[in-house]
C-alpha cells in the first residue's frame, strides 16, 4: 500500500526528508523596475535543484506562506522573518540573497550579438543557504557577469548551490550548464512577468512572448500547455507538453498531461508512449490507472488488467480503480473477475451507476456491444499527478 506507507511517513516527524526553500533575492539596485529578477534568481535556482532531484519547495507553496505571515511578496526580509518563513513551511534549508548592478565595464565579457544595444553593465548575485536545523548560515556564494547574460549567471549559482548542499552527487559544472543553455534576458523577463501577472490574459501573453523570444525556453511552454489543458483545448496543450525539455523539473509531469492531452484527442499510441515514459520513473497509482486506461482503449486487455492491479496495489480503496480493472476485465470476457470487481465498486460507492449496470452485464456474460452509447467510453482517468509526494517517500526511504 504505497500510498498509506507514505502517509504514515510523512506523518512521522522525525522522519521527514529534507526540504529547501528558495526565496526571491532582494534588489539592492536603485530601480524597482529591476524587481522581478530577484523572482527570476529564485525560480532558476528552484528548478536547477529540482531537476537534480531535491526536494524544493514550489512557488505556491511559498506564496502561501507569505499570505499566512503577511509577508509583502518582493521585499526584503528580514533574518528573522527568513526563519519564520522556513519554519512554516518545515524546510530544512533556505536560499536567499540579494543583486547588484555594476557600472559597464570593458572587463567584463558579454554573449550579446554584434549590434545589440550597449550593456547595462555587470550584475552580481549573492546567496546564503541557511540550515533551519543547525540554524547554520553557509558562506555566501556569488557569481558576477554581464547584465545581459543573466540567465547563464543564474544557471551558474544554481550549480553552486547544488554543489554545496549535495557535494558528494552533484554534477560537474561543465556538465550540469552543457544541458542548460543560456536563455535570452528578454524572454526570461517576459516570463517572470507572466508569473507575477495577476492577469490571466497578461499571463498567456507574457508566456507566449517568452516562448517565441527564445525556442528552447522550456518554463513558458509547460505554463502555456497547462493553460490550455484547464481551458480543455486539448491539442493546442499537446503542442505546448512536447515542448518541455528532459532537464526542466516538469518534465516527467507535462509526459503525464502530454498523455491525457493525447487520449482525449485520439491517439492512443501516443498516449501510451507519455504514461510508459512516466510510469519507468514515477510509479504512481494515477500513472499506472491511465496507462491502463490506454491500453484497454488499444485492445491490449492482458496489459491494461495488470496495470489497473498495480494501481490497487497502491490504493485499494479507490472506486475508480476497481471499476476499471472490472473494465477490462469485462473487455475481455472474463466475465466472473468482472463481476467480483464491479461489486468491489459497489462496496465503496452503492450509487456507482455504471458499476451496477456493468455488474448486470457481467452477471448474465454479455459483452460489450459496438456503438452501445451505455457500455462504451466509460474508462476511469486519473488528472491528479503528485510527484513531490513519490520524491519525498524516496528519500525516506534511503535515509
Amino acid at each position: 500500500m504505497l500510498r498509506f506507507f507514505l502517509l504514515a511517513v510523512l506523518c512521522g516527524g522525525a522522519m521527514r526528508a529534507e526540504t529547501v526553500l528558495v526565496i526571491p533575492f532582494f534588489n539592492h539596485t536603485s530601480e524597482a523596475s529591476l524587481n522581478w529578477i530577484g523572482e527570476s534568481i529564485a525560480e532558476s535556482v528552484r528548478d536547477s535543484l529540482a531537476s537534480e532531484g531535491l526536494l524544493v519547495l514550489d512557488r505556491e507553496d511559498r506564496m502561501e506562506a507569505y499570505r499566512r505571515l503577511s509577508l509583502r511578496p518582493g521585499a526584503e526580509l528580514t533574518h528573522a522573518s527568513v526563519i519564520k518563513l522556513g519554519e512554516a513551511l518545515d524546510a530544512s534549508r533556505v536560499i536567499y540573497g540579494e543583486y547588484e548592478l555594476m557600472e559597464p565595464s570593458a572587463a567584463a565579457p558579454t554573449s550579446a550579438a554584434p549590434g545589440a544595444p550597449p550593456s547595462r553593465g555587470s550584475i552580481r548575485i549573492t546567496a546564503h543557504i541557511l540550515d533551519l536545523k543547525q540554524l547554520h548560515l553557509s558562506a555566501p556564494i556569488s557569481q558576477t557577469g554581464a547584465f545581459e547574460d543573466l540567465a547563464a549567471i543564474e544557471a551558474r549559482m544554481g550549480w553552486q548551490a547544488l554543489e554545496t548542499l549535495r557535494p558528494k552527487t552533484a554534477p560537474s559544472e561543465e556538465e550540469f550548464l552543457k544541458v542548460r543553455p543560456p536563455v535570452r534576458i528578454d524572454a526570461v523577463e517576459s516570463y517572470i512577468r507572466g508569473l507575477l501577472s495577476a492577469s490571466p490574459e497578461q499571463r498567456h501573453r507574457l508566456f507566449t512572448q517568452a516562448a517565441r523570444l527564445d525556442g528552447h525556453y522550456s518554463q513558458p511552454c509547460f505554463q502555456l500547455a497547462r493553460i490550455s489543458w484547464e481551458k480543455k483545448d486539448y491539442k493546442t496543450a499537446e503542442n505546448w507538453f512536447v515542448r518541455v525539455g528532459q532537464k526542466d523539473p516538469h518534465y516527467l509531469e507535462s509526459q503525464f498531461f502530454l498523455g491525457l492531452s493525447r487520449f482525449h484527442t485520439g491517439d492512443f499510441e501516443g498516449a501510451e508512449k507519455s504514461f510508459e515514459l512516466v510510469a519507468a520513473s514515477m510509479p504512481l497509482n494515477e500513472v499506472y490507472n491511465n496507462l491502463g486506461a490506454v491500453q484497454d482503449r488499444r485492445g491490449n486487455f492482458t496489459a491494461a488488467i495488470a496495470n489497473f492491479r498495480k494501481a490497487l496495489e497502491g490504493d485499494d480503496s479507490d472506486p475508480d480503480f476497481h471499476f476499471n480493472l472490472g473494465y477490462s476485465q469485462w473487455h475481455a470476457g472474463q466475465f466472473e473477475d468482472a463481476a467480483a470487481s464491479f461489486r468491489d465498486v459497489l462496496a465503496r460507492d452503492p450509487n456507482d451507476a455504471d458499476a451496477t449496470s456493468l455488474l448486470a452485464l457481467a452477471s448474465q456474460k454479455r459483452g460489450p456491444r459496438p456503438g452501445d452509447p451505455k457500455t462504451e467510453g466509460r474508462m476511469r482517468l486519473k488528472n491528479n499527478y503528485d510527484e513531490a509526494a513519490y520524491r519525498q517517500l524516496q528519500m525516506e526511504l534511503t535515509k
